[in-house]
C-alpha cells in the first residue's frame, strides 16, 4: 500500500471515529481516558498540532467544535455528567 492511499484510509478512519463520538454523547471523556488514555480534548489538541504543521491557524476551541460537533460549552451542558470518585481515582493513577 502506498503512502497516499494509507493517508486517505487514515483520514476516513478518523472521520468515522469523530462521527461515532458525535453519536455517542453518553461516553464521557473520563471514560475514554480511563480506557484508552485519550479523549475528545486530546483529539482536539492533536487536530491543532496537525494544522500548525501545515501552517494553518486553527484555535483549540475551533478544533473542539469540530471534534465535539458543537461548541464545547454546549456539549458540556447537554451531555457531561459528574465524574464518580471511582473514575477520578482511576484517572489519577494514569501517568
Amino acid at each position: 500500500m502506498d503512502d497516499k492511499i494509507k493517508k486517505e484510509i487514515y483520514a476516513e478512519v478518523f472521520e468515522t471515529l469523530i462521527e461515532h463520538l458525535h453519536k455517542r454523547n453518553d461516553v464521557q471523556n473520563i471514560d475514554l481516558m480511563n480506557l484508552s488514555g485519550f479523549c475528545r480534548n486530546c483529539l482536539s489538541k492533536w487536530f491543532v498540532i496537525a494544522a500548525e504543521k501545515r501552517n494553518l491557524d486553527i484555535k483549540y476551541e475551533e478544533a473542539r467544535k469540530i471534534i465535539y460537533g458543537m461548541p464545547y460549552g454546549d456539549w458540556k451542558k447537554k451531555y457531561q455528567t459528574e465524574a464518580t470518585k471511582e473514575k477520578l481515582n482511576k484517572l489519577n493513577k494514569i501517568d
